[in-house]
């Protein structure tokens, strides 16, 4: 089963997380948490979900997983404002590891430049960006490029995201 690195704080969209976290662990994979530092407890926007951080992401080596998860929300724009998870999120993209960003999550890769190329989607306030950034970017509930990258653009993708995301895990 796969152990996949999940990079959020606080103003996550608390669903964004939950039902693909709640997906992946009922499939058998291993979600571990990772902000800034490990214990403390981050809160959704909606404040439905709290959540307890497992790695603090100088702790954190994306060679120990297999893939990567960005929920959305304001939790993205937020992270990225920080180099040591914008290379965390680079390493898996070069590395060729599935990546699932959901909203607000592709912000996080247009700061990585992983974006160059690939076909994705986002919520929709981020679409010039991800052009920018050199996305073909498609509003649909769900894209997948390249067998590795599955982006969706709103709480209302999620069952198509997680789909596609758990399609991607399998075998591992």
């Amino acid at each position: 089963m796969a152990k996949i690195a999940t990079v959020l704080t606080n103003l996550f969209e608390d669903s964004e997380y939950t039902e693909p976290a709640d997906a992946f662990k009922e499939a058998g994979h291993e979600v571990v948490t990772i902000e800034k530092e490990a214990g403390k407890e981050v809160k959704g926007k909606q404040e439905k979900a709290t959540v307890k951080i497992d790695l603090g992401i100088d702790e954190a080596n994306p060679d120990d997983f297999d893939a990567l998860f960005i929920p959305g929300g304001f939790s993205p724009d937020q992270l990225r404002a920080d180099d040591r998870f914008v290379q965390f999120v680079k390493k898996f993209m070069d590395d060729k590891k599935p990546v699932f960003a959901i909203c607000h999550g592709p912000q996080l890769l247009i700061t990585a430049k992983t974006l160059d190329g690939r076909d994705a989607t986002g919520y929709k306030s981020i679409k010039v960006d991800m052009e920018n950034a050199g996305a073909k970017y498609a509003d649909k509930e769900v894209v997948v490029c390249q067998n590795q990258l599955v982006t969706s653009r709103t709480p209302d993708d999620i069952p198509a995201f997680v789909r596609e995301s758990k399609k991607l895990l399998e075998g591992k």
